[in-house]
């Protein structure tokens, strides 16, 4: 499947990757609390870095059905993710503009994974 990516493919794992990090740094300020700020913090944490673990996945996909198949759990972590910010950002736990930045980029990510498998779909058809 690595082919099928050339020029976006190194774009998307990488940018998912910078995310990942990005949310790690957030989590660690969030985890130093306790109750609803620490599970949300978990939450928040599992499903933001679960998107590039699923598109680094995808790049070794034995089929194109496997490559849809990650592709559409890290979308569906994208869109789970930008969940977990706007919560935490409403609720007032962290409201940074650096927040607002990273629930930018999990819409953005979003976009751009609903777009690469929309494309991967319609080229197994022909």
């Amino acid at each position: 499947m690595q082919n099928e990516q050339v020029g976006g493919r190194a774009d998307i794992v990488e940018r998912t990757f910078s995310f990942a990090l990005q949310i790690v740094k957030l989590c660690r300020g969030l985890e130093r609390t306790s109750g609803a700020t620490r599970s949300l913090s978990l939450q928040l944490l599992r499903s933001g870095t679960s998107i590039g673990a699923n598109v680094e996945e995808a790049q070794a996909g034995q089929s194109k059905a496997d490559f849809v198949s990650k592709m559409a759990i890290a979308l569906k972590e994208a869109r789970e993710t930008g969940y977990w910010l706007r919560l935490i950002r409403e609720s007032g736990i962290a409201t940074t503009d650096s927040l607002e930045l990273l629930e930018q980029e999990a819409s953005e990510l979003a976009k751009i994974l609903g777009a690469i498998i929309s494309k991967a779909k319609k080229t197994s058809r022909t």
